[in-house]
């Protein structure tokens, strides 16, 4: 499918992508780009065979490269594409991995002017609390769904490629605008990790004089399970998206207020009903999963 796929960042996606990718026999050949501070996280996806080559170098690690994809925090995007600039080469696809597609874009749109027909918005909605290409899985994506987010110059034939690479590695695809992507998203992903980090933190300081992590049940487990995850990768995520992120915060905080009043006046019924159409929602939830 592909002559030679470089992934930029050898992390738990840029990993799973090339493993997957190999699995798959989707690629003749696949080599990483990383910074020369991340050497031994290179070498070790080497040895693993997660890739074939590396490079520290970017005009090596992209020669012959028919389908390059950045898979490094939001964060860094800009100055990913700013090293990948000289070497553009306009019979490639390329594409990314971001958790936000707003920020992305702006990052490409600032290196090149304009955001070139042969890059392709991505957003495989799959992860871990492990980071390092040593968390990395063939089968990560498997049944996990996948976002592409073209814009209105996209070349078509780029988008149907990597739609078509995306589903041999086992994604569902779906296409949407970016706006649209980032509105999902901070809803669905993005705040349930705020309230995770921000769960575990006052609870954590509570530990430290309480011993209330010692009682925890397994619902302490389950809900707080993603403040496990890369505090920089969030980091970005969370700034990059803030414009969708912070209504939803004030929201919560309206619903948060609401049900405080319930307790403060005894409000049985409306607690009850609260309780209930949240369990009915998350109901539709389980269901959509099974369409």
């Amino acid at each position: 499918m592909f002559k030679r796929l470089c992934v930029i960042g050898t992390g738990l996606i840029g990993g799973s992508i090339a493993r997957a990718a190999r699995a798959e026999n989707l690629c003749d050949e696949i080599v990483a780009f990383g910074r020369e501070k991340n050497l031994p996280n290179l070498q070790l996806a080497k040895e693993l065979g997660v890739v074939d080559q590396f490079y520290v170098d970017m005009a090596s690690a992209l020669e012959q490269a028919d389908l390059v994809i950045v898979a490094t925090p939001v964060g860094s995007m800009q100055s990913i594409f700013e090293s990948i600039k000289p070497h553009w080469n306009s019979h490639a696809i390329y594409s990314d991995a971001g958790s936000t597609k707003g920020s992305v874009v702006d990052a490409v749109r600032t290196v090149f002017g304009d955001v070139p027909s042969n890059f392709v918005p991505a957003h495989p909605i799959a992860g871990a609390e492990r980071s390092g290409v040593d968390a990395s899985t063939v089968d990560l994506f498997k049944n996990r769904r996948l976002i592409l987010t073209p814009l209105d110059n996209t070349d078509a034939r780029a988008v149907d490629k990597l739609k078509a690479f995306w589903q041999k590695i086992g994604s569902s695809v779906s296409i949407m605008s970016v706006e649209h992507h980032d509105t999902v998203l901070a809803a669905t992903s993005h705040l349930p990790h705020i309230l995770a980090f921000a769960l575990v933190g006052l609870l954590g300081r509570k530990d430290e004089q309480r011993e209330i992590f010692k009682y925890a049940a397994g619902g302490f487990k389950d809900f707080s399970r993603i403040a496990s995850s890369d505090p920089t990768m969030w980091q970005d995520i969370c700034l990059a998206n803030k414009a969708e992120i912070i209504p939803l915060i004030q929201q919560f905080q309206t619903e948060l207020s609401q049900i405080e009043q319930m307790l403060q006046q005894d409000q049985a019924q409306q607690l009850f009903d609260t309780f209930t159409y949240a369990r009915n929602a998350r109901q539709r939830f389980l269901d959509t999963l099974d369409d």
